[in-house]
């Protein structure tokens, strides 16, 4: 245990943010730089290395929390940084974009405000960064046996990662110019500086792992041929589907998905484009969907000088302390306030878009919407409750259906899908079609980036043991739990 008194004598302190008058100027991080510096052992110290640790039922990636909090606590940062890496190959990641159902988890959070797991993860890796523990680790010996990839997002990245240090050839194909998938350019340079994603593939391409960007399986290559040259396959091609909203007027300039939205701002951060074509300069926004997808749409909006923000959830208002039906340790759904919301907009709860309307250009220029309610367990509108909001940029953020299925890499590799139109795996992540696995979003639906390194850890366990016969690689997790997290 840190300190036997830390959770007594500590109160819990998180990373400062910059003020949102500054930040909103600018497309950096949001927090202080080194705010944590100075609290993050303390912090660590409040951990109580219970004898039954549920934070580690809270993260399917199965972090060793406990451990390197008593690491951090002591500040033997390099040790720290050898158990967070036992479990997570990009903990810079999580550290920065993960929910952290691991502190809903968190047996403190019974009574008093969870230890700050999160904030001391991205603390220790920060520091090994820094401190040159971070290397790349090749494998002594190849195995002759190759595996292609495809996507490159967190499932597929971790997956590319643990089967190039067990000795494979592998290969990462990505139909996007950059390695990252929505990493890349569906999360906001304000939420993770893109800086972190670049340092990981220098580490990877000197362990051994080949990328080719630009590559589409299923258009460019053919998956017949892929399967020919690669003695097994991964998808991660994620669920990159995005939920559409089909009511009068959806058709009108300027109502776009948030995968439209997003990736454009990226873009202009990449230095590809001087100014987005979807700008929310001077524009009236509303952001469809109150996730966290919706969330990084009105941070974009802030920092491109929207006249206002305005998120809508057909949800009702989550409340501020968990509900009976959500006990500890349960991932709970409560009101959060991001980054994003700090800095202005505002936030509807418990209304649904009926119809957009538009100019004599086909240009949206409002959009119409109506309370609802529940009533019998389900949602109805409340009669003369319709009111109409300005609109001159719409962001649907309501969520992704599945894996793209429009490329033909469905069809062509001969996977079968689940019921929920996800590719259906058995407890190896094995498809239905022999040497073809799935990880990630594709075969899970969409979910967090802890369950997509997790999946990805996972399948390369399996692909391994089906090249090799066995595998010394970890396995968190049978891709039919779902009891961890949401």
């Amino acid at each position: 245990m840190a300190d036997p008194k830390g959770f007594l004598t500590t109160g819990r302190e998180v990373a400062e943010t910059r003020p949102a008058g500054e930040r909103v100027k600018d497309w950096n991080e949001v927090y202080v730089p080194g705010s944590l510096l100075p609290i993050i052992s303390k912090q660590a110290g409040r951990c109580m290395d219970c004898g039954i640790p549920f934070c580690h039922n809270g993260c399917p990636l199965g972090n060793l929390i406990p451990e390197w909090n008593d690491y951090a606590y002591r500040e033997d940062w390099t040790a720290a940084s050898e158990r967070l890496h036992a479990t997570n190959n990009f903990p810079e990641f999580t550290g920065r974009l993960c929910p952290a159902p691991c502190e809903s988890a968190c047996v403190l959070g019974i009574n008093q405000p969870a230890v700050t797991i999160k904030n001391v993860e991205v603390s220790i890796i920060d520091k090994a960064w820094d401190s040159g523990d971070v290397t790349p680790q090749p494998p002594e010996r190849l195995s002759g046996k190759t595996v292609a990839v495809i996507g490159s997002g967190p499932a597929g990245l971790a997956a590319a990662q643990q089967l190039t240090r067990a000795g494979h050839t592998v290969a990462v194909y990505e139909r996007a110019d950059r390695i990252g998938g929505l990493l890349r350019y569906g999360i906001p340079e304000f939420k993770m500086e893109k800086s972190h994603i670049n340092r990981r593939i220098e580490q990877m391409r000197a362990e051994g792992t080949k990328f080719r960007t630009e590559v589409e399986i299923g258009k460019d290559i053919d998956a017949a041929k892929l399967r020919r040259r690669y003695d097994a396959v991964v998808i991660a091609a994620g669920a990159t589907v995005s939920r559409d909203l089909p009511v009068p007027g959806r058709e009108l300039n300027g109502v776009h998905f948030a995968m439209e939205y997003l990736p454009l701002a990226n873009k202009v951060q990449e230095g590809d484009l001087t100014v987005s074509p979807i700008s929310a300069e001077g524009k009236h926004v509303v952001v469809i969907g109150g996730g966290d997808t919706g969330a990084d749409c009105v941070g974009t909006a802030h920092r491109q000088g929207a006249a206002s923000v305005t998120q809508l959830e057909i949800m009702p208002k989550p409340g501020e302390e968990r509900n009976a039906n959500q006990p500890w340790p349960t991932f709970p759904m409560l009101y959060k306030v991001t980054s994003a919301h700090e800095e202005g907009g505002e936030r509807v709860y418990s209304v649904s878009t009926t119809h957009f309307e538009g100019d004599e250009d086909g240009n949206v220029q409002a959009l119409h919407l109506v309370e609802v309610e529940f009533k019998d367990g389900k949602l109805e509108q409340k009669p003369g409750t319709e009111r109409r909001i300005p609109a001159q940029l719409v962001t649907l953020a309501m969520g992704f259906t599945g894996i793209d299925q429009a490329n033909g890499l469905v069809q062509q590799f001969g996977v079968e899908l689940d019921g929920r139109g996800n590719v259906a795996r058995d407890a190896d992540y094995a498809t239905n079609v022999d040497g073809v696995f799935v990880a990630g979003d594709a075969g899970r639906g969409q979910s967090l980036i802890v369950w997509a390194i997790a999946e990805g850890r996972s399948a390369a366990r399996g692909v391994d043991r089906f090249l090799t016969g066995a595998s010394a690689l970890p396995a968190p997790i049978r891709p039919t739990d779902r009891s961890l997290t949401v």
